[in-house]
């Protein structure tokens, strides 16, 4: 498997602290090594666009699709609470 970050993706990454950045660069790696690691938290978010979630920090997460042997991630986001 691997990743690629979609062009809205990488503006967000852009604007996270340096310290975001390093946990998400970490949080992208457990996906690569297991979908289902237990700090990723994945889970899938929309069924019929095949969109996951999953947990960069408490307050951040990422959206991502499966295709093939890639994903796709699509934005980062501040979790609503």
């Amino acid at each position: 498997m691997r990743f690629i970050l979609s062009f809205r993706a990488k503006q967000d990454y852009r604007n996270l602290t340096k310290e975001l950045q390093q946990s998400a660069d970490k949080q992208f790696i457990l996906l690569l090594k297991n979908l289902m690691h237990p700090s990723l938290r994945a889970k899938k978010y929309d069924e019929a666009q095949n969109i996951w979630q999953a947990r960069i920090s408490k307050n951040f997460r990422f959206y991502f699709r499966i295709k093939n042997d890639t994903y796709e991630i699509i934005t980062i986001l501040k979790h609503p609470k």
